[in-house]
């Protein structure tokens, strides 16, 4: 590990999929999905921690999160803990925490991820992770991990990279595709140069800013301008001033997608973004007849393929269902169909029509 190396974990998403476990107030990233005993924040936490010293570990999150936040990582220095006082996308939220280490390390080296991400092969990611450290540190390169596919799945964007390797296990990006048909899917699947794109970037904090300025000037501006305060006590008013004037884009649109440097690690490490409830029973361990369950007191009988999620001080019995999704909270029980998980978004957003913003 070096002193120079640093990860940002972005936790300010709501996790709308995951409702109505993931709510507004307190999202999927702080949650145990899998009833594992961590959330996906504090399982983050620990891989990166061995990728690189802990108290360069920061989490950037919303303003509204930062208590969920102390709570659940107390290792964490509070200063390691960067509010974003309104949701405005990965550009302005890997601008805030670029600015911030370049004012606290010119030389950092950092890793930017989600904190609501699955990995069951922690040793393998940390490799990789090193890896991806390593070539930044020697290369003007904006690195991103690529996981190699098992099936063509519809719900992650991919990555086209070139067939020579510019180092070993690096290759040059081609092109980013957002997330395909299935057809589409199967044909990349099918070429051997697309891999899934996991949303994991490693850069010098110099280079990020270069490709800022040059390919989403806007947003540069905007933090450049109050580049005095990073790092030091009118850091809070400065970020105040700068996010209702930057626009809503993700890095991948803002960036990535236009420069010139970027390269992929293929790479395999039990990855999901456990971004569907779907995703979440795909990787928890499952009964007979493949039942996965959370509670302590879930009774399933004749049932097949379904994915439970219950309170341990609430009997649920479940009988008859097959290749159901059912989830129950204090306040809402959710009973869908598996097939119609992706429209989950809108039966939150109905609810949120007929019943407003309490079950939300």
């Amino acid at each position: 590990m070096k002193k120079n190396q640093y990860v940002a974990i972005m936790a300010g998403g709501i996790g709308s999929r995951f409702w109505p476990m993931s709510r507004t107030r307190y999202p999927k990233q702080f949650l145990d999905i899998l009833g594992i005993g961590r959330t996906l924040i504090q399982q983050s936490y620990d891989r990166y921690s061995k990728v690189v010293p802990a108290e360069n570990v920061y989490v950037v999150t919303s303003h509204e999160y930062v208590s969920i936040v102390q709570e659940q990582l107390p290792e964490l220095p509070a200063a390691n803990i960067l509010a974003e006082p309104s949701r405005k996308n990965t550009a302005a939220c890997i601008a805030y925490i670029a600015f911030h280490l370049q004012a606290k390390d010119p030389d950092a080296v950092m890793i930017a991820a989600p904190a609501d991400h699955l990995v069951t092969e922690t040793d393998q990611f940390i490799s990789t992770a090193q890896k991806a450290l390593d070539f930044v540190d020697s290369v003007n390169a904006l690195v991103t991990i690529g996981v190699k596919p098992t099936h063509p799945n519809t719900g992650y964007g991919y990555i086209q990279h070139e067939l020579m390797a510019a180092a070993t296990d690096v290759y040059k990006v081609k092109t980013f595709t957002e997330k395909p048909n299935q057809e589409i899917a199967k044909a990349f699947i099918a070429s051997g140069d697309f891999l899934w794109n996991a949303g994991i970037f490693t850069w010098k904090v110099k280079n990020i800013l270069h490709a800022f300025e040059k390919h989403l000037a806007e947003v540069y501006e905007i933090f450049a301008a109050e580049r005095e305060h990073f790092n030091a006590p009118t850091e809070r008013a400065a970020i105040e001033r700068i996010y209702p004037q930057c626009t809503n884009i993700s890095v991948d649109f803002g960036v990535m997608e236009k420069a010139s440097n970027v390269f992929v690690i293929p790479a395999s490490f039990g990855w999901s973004d456990l971004g569907t409830w779907n995703s979440a029973w795909d990787n928890m361990e499952k009964d007979y007849f493949g039942n996965a369950v959370v509670g302590k007191q879930v009774m399933v009988v004749d049932a097949n393929n379904c994915m439970v999620h219950a309170p341990d001080n609430k009997l649920v019995l479940l009988q008859g269902l097959r290749d159901y999704i059912i989830v129950d909270t204090d306040d809402v029980l959710l009973i869908c169909k598996k097939e119609k998980e992706q429209q989950i978004k809108e039966y939150v957003a109905e609810v949120k029509r007929n019943m407003g913003e309490h079950y939300l």
